[in-house]
């Protein structure tokens, strides 16, 4: 009996020694063995809880978003829209726009034309004037500068100098005075930028009922591969731009393109995909009459 005394004793005074529990003392008396321990885990415990709470927890920094990404989004562009246009593969777009890649001028020259902002724009965004949240509202909806008309009614013998569009080797007529479209327009509905766009005007009645005779079609000429299936600007044997719908054919052998007119009164033909020249893809019609 004075030996279970003694180590009792020696048991409060190590639970007195340390701060209190809040477990009254002369409960000890009537607890049983392995209760006799329990304060002492339990003050352990919330000693250690305590310690972490005062540590200050580090916190891994997340990876903050790049100019490329806050440029694509600006212009409301799909991630797979810049992977198809620019030919960077979809993954390492991903670690450009996350950061996992540090960003260099020549990283961003493939997107540059694309987006319609130069790579130190992206380099530098929310630094370089014109990029950021604190560009104005007037900034962005400022109308785009001029694009222009092809001249589908020029005569190719005249003798008077005229302005031309360089294609390639081809140097087509174009109209003194151009198209002016707000920006908001060719971003959030064309999905491209200015420097691709071109305007065409229908001279015959091949596309009608969908492109009447005088109507206008705007043009991306930076989309020059006829996929998907639709209205495109290519040139035709003289030449010359036309519109016509076009349907790729698969085979085993060889591709072949399917050119259509909407017209039912107008044949269709199909060519080798390495014979056809496409100008660029039709993305708005104009209805002016």
């Amino acid at each position: 009996m004075v030996e279970f005394a003694a180590r009792l004793m020696r048991k409060l005074r190590v639970i007195q020694a340390r701060p209190s529990t809040g477990v009254p003392l002369f409960r000890l008396w009537n607890v049983g063995v392995k209760e006799r321990f329990y304060p002492i885990l339990r003050l352990e415990s919330l000693n250690r809880i305590r310690d972490n709470s005062c540590m200050a927890r580090k916190i891994r920094p997340s990876r903050q978003l790049t100019g490329l990404y806050h440029a694509r989004e600006a212009r409301h562009m799909s991630r797979s829209e810049l992977v198809r246009l620019s030919g960077v593969s979809k993954q390492q777009l991903s670690r450009l726009e996350g950061g996992q890649i540090r960003l260099r001028l020549d990283h961003l020259k493939p997107f540059a034309k694309h987006l319609g902002y130069t790579p130190e724009q992206m380099l530098l965004w929310g630094r370089y004037p014109g990029t950021g949240e604190g560009e104005s509202s007037e900034a962005r909806d400022e109308p785009l500068r001029r694009v222009p008309e092809l001249d589908t009614r020029a005569d190719p013998g005249g003798g008077a100098k005229r302005e031309v569009r360089k294609d390639g080797r081809h140097a087509d007529p174009i109209k003194h005075e151009g198209w002016v479209f707000p920006a908001s327009f060719v971003r959030e509905q064309l999905h491209t930028s200015p420097e691709r766009l071109l305007v065409i005007e229908a001279n015959g009645d091949s596309m009608a009922p969908t492109v009447a005779l005088g109507d206008r079609v705007i043009v991306d000429t930076g989309h020059k591969t006829p996929a998907p299936d639709g209205l495109y600007a290519i040139r035709d044997a003289f030449e010359g731009i036309v519109v016509k719908r076009l349907q790729v054919m698969r085979s085993a052998k060889q591709t072949h393109v399917k050119i259509i007119s909407d017209n039912p009164k107008q044949g269709s033909e199909e060519v080798p995909l390495s014979e056809l020249e496409v100008v660029g893809k039709v993305v708005c019609c104009l209805k002016l009459s």
